[in-house]
């Protein structure tokens, strides 16, 4: 008998269609507020829309839309992800929650099946942070935890974000009203790929998320004196790039030593820059990850103090400007026993696994029950055009999410 992958087949081949709107052709790009994430959030509203459900763009530039349960006003089950990318991004990435949720959705209305609760369904804008200095903005803004001064950052182009939200067609002064009141929100759900390799190595599909790491991001300085290369002994010198690459080592050494955190830096940019000349300033980026709040934050006091102590023996400047602080998230129990509950129903044996990535689940954890189901990536490579996934996967995923909706539905007081 054929196997019927229906529903990954409809993922899969919706994933392939938003894939179409990119801001950099020959490859995905989709930043937040730009033309293409326009064109991709207009997409994803009108397959609500055939899909029953009311639809909106808010203020921030999220898709939201609401389909009523058994009589209008119900609180909502929420169910949704991301569809902004990094640059040269792989497809699944964001849009896996989003097209899964709809296609789930679109599953239950065929069955014929009254929810006591209403549906909505969310596509975010603003999670991979790439275009603007921001933290998972637009859905922080539903948990009334937006920053307003993150409408004055500005892009490479010098571009504000108030500006770009202006032509974007969103609201900058509506966005504090886009809070939503915890009472409405029965819980969210987020399917999202796993971005590491854990699920292949188990050969399972799925995992149930158990938390969410927390990270700090920072701009780092270091402040040294331009000069002659050929002139300047070894021993006189204010290296600024020699003493930045003895700080990044120390990144590596400290975070490979810390239980269970990750530290990186990912951008490094010398000036002036030029084969001659001896590097008077560097600046470079960092980011320190880890499970348990308690750990990243001795971590990040090891890394500052290592910096410190490494320009002061180097005669150098150094600052660090932290613009990212988030807490790590513990999901919410009850409904990782609902995925994993569902995940057994058709067979598997899903792991709880935590997520050295942010999502959009981590902001409105803040305000109802939270969780998320992984899905198997290929090698867990992501932020990569090889991010790939299987149509059998796609299925299992959504078809999981489906029990588990219809399992809440059971659950709730008649």
């Amino acid at each position: 008998m054929t196997e019927d992958l229906s529903l990954g087949a409809r993922v899969m081949a919706l994933i392939d269609d938003l894939a179409r709107h990119t801001d950099e052709p020959g490859r995905l790009t989709r930043l937040y507020l730009s033309p293409a994430h326009r064109a991709a959030a207009e997409a994803v509203a009108g397959w609500m829309r055939a899909a029953g459900f009311q639809v909106a763009i808010d203020a921030a530039g999220s898709v939201i839309g609401r389909r009523e349960g058994r009589q209008p006003g119900l609180p909502a089950l929420m169910i949704g992800s991301h569809i902004d990318s990094v640059v040269d991004a792989g497809r699944y990435d964001g849009p896996l929650g989003v097209i899964g949720g709809l296609v789930a959705a679109e599953a239950i209305a065929a069955r014929g099946a009254s929810l006591p609760f209403a549906l909505e369904l969310v596509a975010f804008g603003d999670e991979e942070n790439v275009r603007f200095p921001t933290s998972l903005s637009t859905s922080k803004a539903l948990a009334g935890r937006y920053q307003p001064e993150w409408l004055d950052g500005r892009d490479a182009d010098g571009v504000s974000l108030r500006e770009a939200l202006t032509r974007f067609g969103g609201d900058p002064d509506g966005i504090a009203a886009l809070r939503r009141d915890p009472a409405g929100i029965l819980g969210f759900l987020e399917v999202h790929i796993e971005q590491g390799p854990a699920l292949q190595a188990l050969d399972q599909p799925v995992g149930v998320v158990s938390a969410i790491a927390g990270i700090t991001r920072a701009r780092c300085t270091v402040t040294g004196e331009a000069n002659h290369a050929g002139t300047v002994p070894m021993g006189m010198r204010r290296d600024a790039l020699a003493a930045a690459a003895e700080m990044v080592l120390a990144v590596e050494r400290l975070g490979a030593a810390a239980p269970a955190a990750v530290a990186t830096v990912g951008a490094l940019a010398v000036t002036p820059g030029a084969v001659n000349v001896i590097a008077g300033r560097v600046d470079f980026t960092l980011d320190l990850r880890a499970p348990d709040d308690a750990v990243r934050a001795r971590l990040v006091a090891e890394v500052d103090d290592a910096c410190r102590a490494i320009a002061a023996r180097r005669g150098v400047g150094f600052t660090a400007e932290t613009f990212m602080d988030n807490t790590a998230v513990v999901l919410d129990p009850g409904l990782q026993a609902a995925l994993e509950a569902a995940a057994r129903r058709h067979g598997y044996a899903p792991p709880r696994l935590p997520s050295g990535a942010t999502h959009d689940a981590a902001a409105l954890a803040a305000i109802a029950p939270a969780a998320m189901l992984f899905v198997r990536c290929k090698d867990g490579i992501s932020h990569n055009p090889a991010e790939s996934i299987t149509v059998q996967d796609a299925d299992a995923a959504t078809r999981v999410l489906v029990d588990t909706i219809l399992s809440l539905a059971e659950r709730q007081p008649a």
